[in-house]
């Protein structure tokens, strides 16, 4: 392989917490459009696609868990990507392993191949700069080198990790030899080394041949060669994903690729990044990479400040309006089922809420208003004693499984698009403002034949109306 032709791998897991209530472990960071249109996840997957001056990349290669893996398809499609595999971690292992287990992938195919290894949620405005940097980093990875990427500071940030440098880098972004790793500073120290001028911040971008990222794998955390290596010889394929054999992934160490390799390694550069970069590690990175007006504010469509300063007001819901008045330095993000209101000074305390509300029992902690599936999505609008009220959106040319239910009956309403409905031996077309009734115990089944996506209302009724009440006959997803 030429060493201008990357082999991407998207890293695509986490929970984010700390911007709760938007971002949560069932639907995180990554998957939400946060800056704009397109979510971090897609803006990640286009900056590492196609051909850019001095490099072509190939298709994109995805770690994530089994919960995203169709979020991960569906967004990849939304954009046009076509990945070139999605690798599913039966757990959470940390980086360490997931990049071991992409390196060994690669290596099946060609061991000189270069990788480039990136979160999928971090925010890089100017893609030129970043081509430029991996570009910059090419001829240490020609010498051997693990090349690491490091954000020039623009502040003395408390929230990130640092890379000190062998000496203070020049204007060129040539590679540059690590010193050290250091941990997240308290202001004090961050202060003293961004006055230093020889610390970036880590980026947690890697770029690296797959045989000597092996050999470093080999020579610093040997413990995780045999079970990473284990779960990826006995994957399985299962509807275009390879799933990691999970007694095997089981067995290997939690770890960061900082602690497995890259703190003990000595082949190790470092290539200055002066581009704009945030890892959004807060809502108040949100509010600086949104751009503030003169008065420090920025809101949403759905929200107002009046005599305000320094604030961010979003609303998440189309039913709900944000005002503030007379607010500083305050930030509130409201959606349908939970409202965020604390001190911007507190942006990195979020995560104390989550926690808070999973001591409590309270489903906001980790679950999203809309479930997303492999279909579409569902979103519940009321919920009593003995029914529940849905809005169901149905991708165009998805279907849902061929079900019943013990406990519960349906009413389903068309409000937009076309559905094909099973009720037992009866199939039939419904539009727009057109209904059917299932009975309880039908088998039934809801698709969109059309081109545009389906939504309906669903009302159901009966003593029990949890998810879990449902008997699958076919699923083209194959699921249990």
């Amino acid at each position: 392989m030429e060493l201008n032709k990357i082999v991407p791998i998207l890293l695509c897991g986490g929970s984010g917490t700390r911007l709760w209530p938007l971002s949560r472990k069932s639907y995180p960071k990554q998957f939400v459009p946060l800056m704009g249109d397109e979510t971090l996840f897609q803006a990640s997957a286009r900056r590492l696609s196609g051909a850019a001056e001095g490099l072509s990349f190939d298709p994109v290669m995805v770690l994530t868990n089994s919960d995203f893996r169709f979020i991960v398809t569906e967004q990849l499609q939304g954009i046009g990507v076509d990945p070139g595999a999605i690798l599913i971690e039966p757990e959470g292992r940390n980086t360490a392993p997931a990049i071991l287990a992409a390196a060994l992938r690669v290596a099946e195919t060609d061991p000189e191949a270069v990788m480039l290894v990136a979160p999928s949620d971090h925010v890089v405005p100017d893609t030129e700069a970043f081509h430029k940097a991996v570009r910059c980093g090419l001829d240490a990875v020609a010498r051997g080198d693990l090349v690491t990427f490091g954000i020039a500071p623009t502040r003395a940030e408390t929230g990130y990790g640092y890379l000190e440098l062998s000496e203070a880098p020049d204007a060129s972004g040539s590679p540059v030899k690590l010193s050290r790793f250091v941990e997240k500073p308290d202001a004090a120290r961050a202060a003293e080394m961004i006055e230093a001028g020889t610390f970036l911040w880590n980026a947690g971008i890697f770029l690296f041949r797959a045989k000597d990222v092996l050999a470093a794998f080999e020579a610093h955390a040997p413990g995780l060669m045999a079970p990473v290596g284990a779960a990826l010889s006995n994957a399985k394929v299962d509807l275009g994903f390879l799933r990691l054999a999970p007694d095997a992934w089981a067995g290997a160490e939690d770890i960061s690729i900082d602690y497995a390799i890259m703190e003990r390694a000595p082949n190790l550069s470092v290539v200055p990044f002066a581009s704009e970069w945030s890892d959004l590690g807060g809502w108040d990175a949100v509010w600086r990479e949104s751009g503030p007006d003169e008065a420090g504010v920025v809101t949403s469509d759905g929200a107002t400040a009046i005599d305000c300063e320094n604030v961010l007001l979003r609303s998440e819901s189309e039913r709900l309006e944000v005002v503030g008045i007379g607010l500083k330095n305050i930030m509130a993000i409201a959606l349908n089922d939970a409202v965020l209101v604390a001190d911007m000074s507190r942006a990195q305390d979020v995560k104390k809420a989550v926690e808070a509300l999973k001591a409590k029992g309270s489903p906001q902690a980790t679950h999203f208003p809309k479930d997303h599936r492999p279909w579409g999505w569902f979103e519940s609008l009321v919920v009593g004693g003995r029914f529940q009220v849905k809005r169901i959106m149905v991708h165009p040319g998805a279907s849902l499984s061929l079900q019943s239910h013990f406990h519960r009956s349906e009413h389903w309403i068309v409000v937009e698009g076309t559905a094909r409905v099973t009720v037992d031996d009866d199939v039939r077309l419904l539009t727009e403002n057109q209904s059917v009734y299932i009975p309880l115990g039908a088998v039934h089944r809801m698709e969109n034949p059309g081109k545009v996506p389906m939504v309906l209302i669903e009302v159901q009724t009966g003593a029990y109306v949890g998810e879990d009440d449902i008997v699958r006959y076919e699923d083209v997803y194959a699921r249990g």
